[in-house]
């Protein structure tokens, strides 16, 4: 039964995607690239969410819940705050210029240089830190609910190779064939069945914990262990201890927003989605609903990590990320099961779809166009991208066992290898909004700065301050030196930002209101939890 479920759901999601795509143009740039610049509010919110969310969350964040408590949750709902000025400020801006990628962004503003630099950076942390965990998380959820090994009679550590693989080469197809439209339209058949299958565990282990009342349920829970629901980390950011501190409370202060802004307004694989939007308008709603998921989304990814300590107590506190599995083979019944693995087959197909197709966009037409074949056809470029997602695939899946035992959790690992690439990147593109007087030499030296800074004082030095404080120096420093160099070497004409021309840019009249309920909605939640 379990089996047939899975197969049933999967099916459903490949035999929809294709049939929407029957008629499309997937030769053409735009088609590929941008889905024909045809996407709507539903359909890239639900492709938000599950570009976002996957398996490195439902099992890292709800390992580090079990761990430590409901302070992991500042990464989720303060994303609705990033979302609101990307929806504001960054989306009339990017459909203006009728972008195609954020480094083109980069080449108008400074150089050429600062593009393809950027690109280069963009391509690597794809490969590095995001899809190799992706693959990694994944093959562990569904090893330790199907049990791969026994089936197979291998090795655990094989079965987890041979998911990795399997899941890879099926994600790769999707974003090879499919191009973003395809990556769109799976992501948000799964989006919805994610919050489904996601809440279903919270909800029957509290039913199952209250005799039947979730309400019941969840007092039990909440009153064995209070203080694992106070959002507010007493940990300390500075001195002794500061390294291995989870998300000490005053980083929401400094460098966590510069990592949210960047995430979610700037970061290829979630913004190729807006600039694939069919206007303006439909766009803000697609970032705004985002918005309200995100805030909704610990139920999913938080929730479940503080019912498995009433379960499991302290025993699992070595394995954080073993957690979320366990829990989740003793709550669902087993026919429901096939249903949920597909659900997380689908969040690592897409997260790791969505980066390939992203990088793919990056490489053919930031790199091959500008430096290999300056006159390729749109069919061509098309090509290449094919070529890049399926040669970046097998990097991913090589990689991807390697990223095991990270010592606090895999999503902690991730957020800190993160910060190589996201902050340098994202305080040159602010600069290239914000600072019209920032020079393109002043941008490339600012971007090196920033990747040099991160790895010394953290890797190198050993700095006692949490990774995110020095994000928050790290952009306060670039910024500077940015400025600095800018002064001294040659200024190049002013920036004018164009209107492309290509998309209706109306805002939708309810976007204000809706940025207004969403900031109103973190403040008060933080209110509420803070004094658990």
């Amino acid at each position: 039964m379990a089996l047939i479920t899975f197969l049933l759901f999967t099916g459903f999601v490949a035999f929809y995607a294709t049939w929407k795509l029957r008629r499309d143009r997937l030769d053409t740039r735009d088609g590929y690239f941008l889905g024909g610049r045809s996407l709507t509010g539903i359909v890239i919110a639900g492709s938000l969410l599950l570009t976002n969310i996957s398996t490195e969350h439902l099992v890292g964040m709800n390992g580090s819940a079990y761990r430590n408590g409901a302070i992991i949750v500042a990464w989720e709902v303060t994303s609705a705050l990033a979302l609101v000025i990307a929806a504001l400020y960054f989306a009339p801006r990017y459909l203006k210029m009728g972008l195609t990628t954020i480094p083109e962004f980069l080449e108008k503003r400074f150089d050429g240089l600062t593009r393809t630099l950027v690109a280069l950076l963009l391509i690597i942390s794809f490969v590095a830190t995001l899809l190799p965990i992706v693959l990694y998380t994944g093959a562990l959820n569904i090893e330790a609910i199907f049990e791969i090994s026994q089936l197979l009679n291998v090795s655990q550590a094989e079965g987890i190779w041979i998911t990795i693989l399997v899941v890879g080469s099926i994600g790769a197809v999707y974003a090879i064939f499919g191009g973003l439209k395809m990556v769109a339209y799976t992501d948000t058949i799964n989006g919805f069945g994610l919050l489904v299958a996601g809440l279903l565990v919270p909800i029957l282990a509290l039913l199952a914990i209250g005799d039947g009342n979730p309400f019941e349920g969840m007092g039990k829970v909440f009153r064995h262990s209070p203080e694992k629901f106070n959002v507010v980390s007493r940990e300390s950011g500075v001195g002794a201890g500061a390294r291995s501190a989870i998300l000490p409370f005053e980083v929401l202060f400094t460098g966590l927003m510069i990592n949210q802004i960047y995430f979610w307004t700037m970061h290829q694989s979630i913004i190729q989605r807006v600039l694939g939007a069919v206007n303006l308008k439909e766009a803000q709603k697609g970032l705004l609903f985002t918005g309200l998921l995100k805030i909704l989304v610990p139920l999913v990814i938080v929730l479940p990590g503080l019912i498995g300590f009433y379960y499991f107590g302290e025993s699992l506190y070595d394995n954080p990320d073993s957690v979320y599995p366990l829990l989740v083979k003793k709550v669902l019944p087993q026919w429901l099961t096939g249903f949920f693995v597909a659900v997380m087959m689908g969040a690592i197909l897409t997260t790791f779809n969505s980066a390939l197709n992203s990088a793919a966009t990056v490489f053919s037409l930031g790199i091959f166009k500008r430096y290999i074949q300056k006159q390729a056809s749109e069919k061509k470029l098309v090509v290449i991208g094919k070529w890049t997602s399926a040669l970046l695939a097998v990097f991913a899946i090589g990689i991807a066992p390697f990223v095991a035992n990270a010592p606090e959790g895999l999503y902690q690992l991730m957020q800190q290898l993160n910060g190589i690439f996201f902050v340098p990147i994202a305080s040159v593109i602010i600069a290239g909004f914000l600072f019209p007087r920032v020079s393109a030499m002043g941008a490339k030296i600012g971007l090196l700065f920033g990747l040099l800074f991160y790895v010394t004082t953290y890797y190198l030095l050993e700095l006692k301050l949490h990774f995110v404080h020095i994000w928050g120096i790290e952009f306060v420093l670039n910024l500077l030196v940015m400025h600095l160099v800018s002064y001294l070497s040659p200024k190049g004409d002013i920036f004018e930002m164009k209107d492309a021309g290509i998309l209706d840019l109306r805002p939708w009249k309810y976007a204000k209101p809706f940025s207004l309920f969403l900031v109103l909605s973190t403040i008060i939640l933080y209110l509420l939890l803070g004094n658990v």
